[in-house]
């Protein structure tokens, strides 16, 4: 499975130059209306095939970065796929509470975290210890709130909530708590 850092790094580095070569017709057109006629015209059939190039390229965009979300293909079989570890986990009064003081995952196994809220809605939110986020979710009450994780880094991981709970929620933050081991 992708990381989703470095998902999130090269969809910034493709969105930007996306981004800038669509400003650059802005800026044509803001060039064209603000002159006084005069120098070289560029005809409509550069802006036609300029415009119809962007089109194109963001629909490919699109396609092509389609399953590069690390946890698409898990959500979208999921109902083919048993996991391997399940952590019923609770949110109550602005704290996790965890079915064990550390959980422990090792490589490439299949985890669902299983959240259960039944005051607030939460965040849950698996962190790298550099603060990077791996994934999150909302945990609302009466809902199933799940999510089916395959862990391909080893490491130690935070949980913290990411959603805005109230004043409290923001210290919603338990640290070093999961650790995935070879």
């Amino acid at each position: 499975m992708a990381d989703s850092k470095d998902v999130l790094t090269g969809l910034i580095w493709v969105y930007t130059l996306y981004a800038l070569a669509i400003l650059s017709v802005v800026g044509w057109f803001a060039y064209k209306i603000t002159s006084k006629g005069e120098g070289k015209l560029i005809r409509p059939l550069f802006f036609y095939v300029w415009v119809s190039f962007l089109v194109v390229t963001g629909v490919s965009l699109h396609i092509f970065t389609y399953n590069t979300i690390p946890w698409s293909p898990m959500d979208l079989n999921r109902n083919e796929i048993k996991a391997d570890t399940v952590f019923h986990i609770t949110v109550e009064n602005h704290q996790f509470r965890l079915p064990a003081k550390k959980l422990t995952v090792r490589l490439n196994q299949k985890v669902l975290f299983d959240v259960t809220t039944n005051d607030l809605t939460y965040g849950f939110g698996l962190f790298r210890q550099d603060n990077t986020m791996v994934f999150q979710m909302q945990v609302v009450p009466g809902h199933k709130n799940d999510v089916l994780w395959q862990f391909g880094e080893t490491g130690i991981f935070d949980i913290r909530s990411t959603e805005y709970s109230g004043p409290k929620g923001a210290f919603m933050h338990e640290k070093a708590v999961v650790e995935v081991i070879e």
